[in-house]
């Protein structure tokens, strides 16, 4: 997992099931990456219930600030196999990208995953 390079959202999503094998409950992910887009650092951010996961801009950037990233990939799997991104979803994506704007930190992407390996990419869709 470390010093891998993440080209293309299927990258990011690969490294998350990787961590999350067989999970019920919503689990939030942090990829934290250096400036060659290599990733530095992994690490569940937050746990949750079967259909939400209360993650807040602090827990998401602390890692980035003490490991140096360059940028952050978030990533949140949903149980239930539905991709689409709830209103729930989209503002915490709002919340955590002006975060990092302010620290200099880049989201680079939101990604909603199944263990089915489907996914939506907020950055493929223009959201990000």
């Amino acid at each position: 997992m470390k010093n891998k390079k993440i080209i293309k959202p299927d990258d990011a999503v690969e490294i998350a099931i990787s961590l999350l094998q067989d999970k019920f409950k919503e689990h939030f992910i942090g990829l934290y990456l250096n400036a060659r887009n290599q990733t530095t650092k992994a690490e569940v951010i937050g746990i949750g219930i079967l259909d939400a996961c209360i993650v807040h801009p602090r827990e998401v950037y602390r890692p980035a600030v003490v490991s140096h990233s360059a940028g952050v990939i978030i990533l949140h799997n949903h149980p239930s196999n539905n991709v689409e991104p709830s209103p729930a979803d989209n503002e915490i994506t709002k919340r955590i990208k002006k975060a990092g704007e302010i620290l200099g930190i880049e989201l680079l992407d939101h990604i909603i995953f199944t263990d089915k390996k489907k996914f939506y990419s907020y950055k493929d869709n223009n959201l990000i």
